[in-house]
C-alpha cells in the first residue's frame, strides 16, 4: 500500500533549490515549521534562506564548497540548510551531541569552507535571487555522517537527483500537507535526506522541544493537529498510558511510526486503540534513507518480528560473503539498490569501493532473512555477530526473544572473548517498571525454550538504562568494553547478573 494521493508540488525540477522556489510560489502561505513559539511559512522559510545564502556567497562560499551546520534541531537549522543548498554549496550537519574526536574527524574529511554555529541573520534587503549558482542534478547536495559505531564517522553524500528520488519512496509516510512531529536530530538522514520530500508534499515540520517529555508530546499531538509522528517503543509505552489521551482530540492523527527498536505486539495493539491510528515501522540507514517498511494493515506480530517489505523504487537482496543470493529463509547480508541511495563516501574512495558491488548494489553491514510473506527480518549486523563454540549467534535475534519476557523493558546483547568456547554472549537488561530484575537462569531458560541453547546469553547484567551514541543508537562498543572490564575484575566488582548502579545515557 502506498499513498493514494500525489504530491501537491507541481512541475519538474532539476535541483532542490528549484523545488524550493516552486513550493514558495505554489503554497508559500502554508506553515513549513513550528519551533516552539516560532512559526514560519514556506514563503518565509525560503526568503530567509535566500538572504542567508547571499551572506554565504559574500563570505566567499563557492559552488561545490562544503558548509557545516552545527545547530540544534530548529527553524534556524532549517534556514541554514536551505541557504547552503541555494548558495550552490554542499550542506553537512554536525550533531551537537558528537564528541571532539568525532567532530575533528568529520572536519578533517569534509574541510568545510564555513561552519554555521549561530542562527543565520542577514539583511533582508539583500537576497541571492537570480544570482543563485545553477547546479546539475548530479552535483553533490548534502553529506550525512554515519553514527561511527564501528569506527570514525563516514560521510555518505547525496546529489540532487537522490534527494528527489526519496519523494517516491515515502509511501504512507507522506500525504499532502501533512503535519509531522519530529524529534530526531536534524543532522540525521531522517531530516537531511528528506528535504525534497518535505517540499514535494508541503509537509509542516513541528519540532519537538528538548528534552523530550510525554506531557509535551501529547499536548503537541492535539494542539498542532499532528498527522504523522515517530517515536521509540519506550516513548510510546508512556504516551499510551497518559491520562490526557482520554479527552484529547487526536482525530487528525493518521499514522504513528515506531523506530530504532522492536515494538512488542501488545504495545502496537495498545497504540492503535488509544491513538486511533495506524502504526508502522521503517528500516533505513544513513547510506540509504529508504529501504523497507510495514503497511498499516500488517498484524502487530509483523511489526515486532520484521521491518516489512521494500518501499517503492527500492530493491533488496540477501547475499552471502561471496556475493551470491542466499536460499529462501537463509540469513544473508542485506544489499540495496535504489535511486535514493548514497553516491559514495565523501573523499573516501576505499570505503566507497567496499560499500558497492560490481553491479551497483549497496552492501550493508546488516544481516537478515526473508519470511514466507517477503518481510525482511533483521538478525543483527556483521560486526555484532559472535561465534560461540563454533556456532554463529546474531544478537538481534536473541534480543527479540529476551524483549518478550515480561520483566524486560530493554535489552542489548554483545559478544566478547571467552576461554574454550571462543566467544560468549552478555545480555545487558533494563528491567520493566515495577518488576523484579530477572535472573540469568530465568532468562537463559526463557531463551532455551524459544531458540537453540547456544544462543542463550551466558551472562546477564542488570542496568538502569542503556548507553547511547550521538545518533541515539545503543552504544554496543561501550557495552562490550564494560563486559570485558567486568570479566577482568574492573569496574563495579559485581558478578554478572547482579544489579548494576546504572548508566549515564549521555553519548560517549
Amino acid at each position: 500500500m502506498t499513498s493514494a494521493a500525489s504530491p501537491p508540488l507541481r512541475g519538474r525540477f532539476a535541483t532542490v533549490d528549484e523545488a524550493m522556489d516552486a513550493a514558495a510560489d505554489q503554497f508559500g502561505d502554508r506553515e513549513a515549521y513550528v519551533d516552539g513559539d516560532r512559526r514560519c511559512t514556506f514563503g518565509e522559510w525560503i526568503a530567509a534562506a535566500d538572504t542567508a545564502a547571499a551572506d554565504l556567497v559574500a563570505a566567499g562560499v563557492r559552488p561545490g564548497d562544503v558548509v557545516a551546520i552545527t545547530l540544534p534541531p530548529s527553524l534556524d537549522y532549517a534556514i541554514a540548510y536551505a541557504a547552503v543548498v541555494r548558495a550552490g554549496a554542499v550542506a553537512t550537519g554536525l550533531n551537537t551531541r558528537l564528541g571532539v574526536r568525532e567532530v575533528d574527524a568529520i572536519v578533517e574529511r569534509s574541510q568545510p569552507a564555513v561552519v554555521i554555529s549561530e542562527p543565520p541573520v542577514g539583511d533582508a534587503r539583500s537576497r541571492l535571487g537570480d544570482r543563485r549558482p545553477r547546479r546539475s542534478p548530479d552535483d553533490p547536495a548534502v553529506i550525512i555522517w554515519t553514527s561511527g559505531t564501528t569506527g570514525l564517522p563516514k560521510g555518505a553524500w547525496f546529489d540532487h537527483r537522490g534527494l528527489e528520488a526519496a519523494v517516491a519512496t515515502a509511501g504512507v509516510m507522506a500525504a499532502p500537507f501533512d503535519r509531522r512531529l519530529v524529534a530526531t536530530p536534524f543532522a540525521h538522514a531522517g531530516y537531511m535526506a528528506k528535504l525534497w520530500e518535505q517540499l514535494a508534499w508541503g509537509i509542516t515540520v513541528v519540532i519537538t522541544p528538548q528534552p523530550w517529555s510525554v506531557d509535551e508530546m501529547v499536548r503537541l499531538l492535539e494542539s498542532e493537529r499532528i498527522t504523522v509522528v515517530g517515536g521509540v517503543p519506550t516513548q510510546w509505552a508512556k504516551v499510551v498510558e497518559h491520562p490526557a489521551l482520554a479527552t484529547a482530540d487526536l482525530s487528525s492523527l493518521r499514522l504513528c511510526l515506531s523506530a530504532t527498536a522492536p515494538a512488542p505486539p501488545e504495545l502496537v495493539k495498545r497504540m492503535r486503540e488509544r491513538l486511533g491510528c495506524s502504526v508502522v515501522v521503517r528500516y533505513a540507514m544513513t547510506e540509504s534513507p529508504s529501504i523497507t517498511g510495514t503497511e498499516p494493515g500488517d498484524a502487530p506480530e509483523v511489526l515486532y518480528h520484521s521491518v516489512g517489505r521494500p518501499q517503492k523504487g527500492v530493491e533488496v537482496e540477501l547475499r552471502d560473503d561471496e556475493g551470491r543470493a542466499v536460499a529462501d529463509g537463509d540469513v544473508g547480508r542485506v544489499h540495496v539498490r535504489s535511486a535514493c541511495a548514497m553516491r559514495g563516501y565523501w573523499r573516501d574512495e576505499t570505503s566507497t569501493a567496499e560499500a558497492f558491488t560490481g553491479d551497483g548494489w549497496l552492501r550493508s553491514t546488516d544481516l537478515g532473512r526473508l519470511d514466507r510473506d517477503g518481510n525482511l527480518v533483521l538478525v543483527g549486523r556483521v560486526s555484532d555477530m559472535y561465534i560461540r563454540g563454533g556456532y554463529n549467534v546474531h544478537p538481534l535475534e536473541v534480543e527479540h526473544v529476551l524483549a518478550e519476557h515480561p520483566a524486560v523493558a530493554q535489552v542489548s546483547v554483545v559478544g566478547v572473548p571467552a576461554p574454550v568456547i571462543g566467544e560468549k554472549g552478555v545480555a545487558f537488561v533494563v528491567p520493566a517498571a515495577g518488576a523484579a530484575p530477572p535472573s540469568a537462569v530465568e532468562l537463559r531458560s526463557w531463551c532455551g525454550e524459544r531458540l537453540a541453547d547456544y544462543k542463550a546469553p551466558d551472562d546477564v547484567v542488570i542496568v538502569d538504562s542503556l548507553p547511547v551514541t550521538s545518533m541515539m543508537k545503543v552504544d554496543k562498543a561501550a557495552l562490550a568494553a564494560t563486559a570485558l572490564a567486568r570479566d577482568a575484575g574492573l569496574g563495579t566488582g559485581r558478578s554478572p547478573g547482579q544489579v548494576d548502579a546504572g548508566w549515564d545515557i549521555r553519548p560517549k
